[in-house]
């Protein structure tokens, strides 16, 4: 079946309001939050399983590729038709089934957004701990895809530690359902957690069975300011070896901390060049003793404060709004989000400002130190043919870097297009091997977001 044959079947299947055949009409999906670009020959937007197996088999009777697509928030490339091809867009998938507190669990399908969902179970007392800083516009099925995780990952963990089961469709066209409807199962093969973050080379998610979290009693706030990173990474790795797990550990540097000022005066000390930002929660005993605990970890050389902070709010709001700031500052952004154990973040961020002042680039990091997750940000300007070529050199040794300090290179965002070429610096060939064998088993012709997650 040609690709004109192929869209022709597909306008026969689908309403006309639910598939998209013109260029302009499906430009806005060839691209998703990594600006690249490359076109779709359709789109469509599935409503029910048995119409996404419907999509999957039409395109495997002429190996063409299909790729999944929540809104597009990603940073990677992991939803971008790189390949050509169908988009399948589950975005109208957007019912939660059912929401049970009594076996604090909720099934919801793929297009709901993790907002919406966290509005629905509030009222309930719950919530669902994977917080990135798309809540607002990201979906759960792309929430699943690339294993998100956020501010709270350091407490609560990531999106593979809250789903249960899953059903999904194959790149064979089977549909498939994994896990069980029990917070205890150890029957056949873990492909739960297999699928999640498999970022649908594997599988297309339809339905998920989500694990839902009691919301805390109370929260509350600290603060730390430093003279550098450096002090401040061992304030990270003192507060992470004592018994009191903040619910949540975000790292501002210099550069990071002068784009909030930029913008919102007042808000933080002028004589920081570290910061952190802290959450603690559960009773209000608990959090008195977890926060003269983490006050008490945080009493090292170059600590300027260390203080309770009554109203974070502001600041969590502009945490939040950093990596859209970061774009008005520069023409674009190389967004990576390394991770190391925590007890190597000093050498790490102090590696990053040593590489940056190397090859002068300007550099911004932030992230989730709890977890030892930063994201590190190298604001270039695309025209500038020099400064790209030393801004990929100074990239390479970045990762470099991290894995000396027995890191990994994407800790939430996933592979994509943007970190496939460095994955075999991590992952080594007979392991790769594998992989690529167990892809082929769940998709034999490859039509399931090919190109993505191994190198070419």
């Amino acid at each position: 079946m040609p690709a004109q044959d192929l869209t022709t079947k597909l306008v026969e299947f689908f309403p006309k309001d639910r598939v998209f055949t013109d260029p302009v009409d499906c430009y806005a999906y060839a691209y998703d939050n990594s600006r690249n670009y490359h076109n779709p020959i359709a789109v469509v937007f599935p409503l029910t399983t048995e119409e996404v197996q419907t999509v999957i088999e039409l395109c495997n009777q002429q190996k063409i590729p299909v790729v999944p697509r929540g809104r597009g928030t990603g940073t990677a490339g992991g939803s971008v038709p790189e390949a050509g091809g169908v988009v399948m867009s589950l975005e109208r998938m957007q019912k939660i089934i059912s929401i049970d507190p009594d076996n604090r669990m909720a099934i919801v399908e793929p297009g709901v957004l993790n907002q919406v969902l966290q509005d629905a179970i509030k009222p309930v007392g719950f919530f669902w701990p994977p917080d990135p800083s798309s809540a607002a516009y990201c979906s759960i099925g792309g929430n699943l895809a690339t294993c998100a995780a956020g501010p709270h990952a350091v407490k609560y963990g990531v999106a593979r530690d809250h789903v249960l089961g899953l059903k999904a469709v194959t790149g064979n066209g089977d549909i498939i359902k994994t896990g069980c409807y029990t917070s205890k199962g150890v029957v056949g093969y873990d492909l739960t957690r297999l699928i999640v973050g498999s970022e649908g080379t594997l599988a297309v998610i339809t339905e998920a069975t989500l694990k839902l979290t009691p919301l805390p009693k109370n929260t509350g706030g600290l603060t730390a300011e430093f003279i550098d990173t450096y002090s401040c990474a061992k304030a990270i790795a003192a507060i992470m070896a004592q018994p009191y797990t903040p619910s949540a550990l975000e790292f501002l540097d210099n550069g990071a901390l002068n784009l909030i000022r930029s913008r919102h005066q007042n808000l933080l000390p002028e004589n920081a060049k570290a910061y952190l930002m802290i959450e603690v929660d559960g009773s209000s005993q608990e959090i008195i003793e977890a926060t003269e605990a983490i006050l008490q970890a945080c009493q090292v050389d170059g600590l300027i404060e260390a203080k309770p902070a009554l109203d974070t709010k502001a600041l969590w709001a502009a945490r939040k709004a950093l990596s859209p700031l970061l774009k008005d500052i520069a023409p674009k952004k190389i967004n990576e989000d390394i991770a190391v154990p925590v007890s190597h973040l000093p050498e790490l961020l102090t590696g990053l400002e040593k590489l940056a002042a190397q090859y002068q680039i300007s550099n911004v990091n932030f992230g989730h130190a709890g977890n030892g997750n930063i994201h590190v940000n190298l604001l270039v300007n695309p025209n500038d043919a020099e400064e790209m070529q030393r801004a990929y050199a100074c990239l390479d040794d970045v990762f470099s870097l991290v894995l000396s300090l027995q890191g990994t290179l994407s800790g939430e965002h996933g592979v994509g297009m943007a970190k496939r070429p460095f994955v075999s610096r991590e992952i080594d060939v007979t392991t790769m091997t594998l992989m690529k064998q167990i892809k082929l088993t769940f998709d034999p012709n490859n039509i399931l977001n090919p190109g993505k997650l191994f190198p070419n």
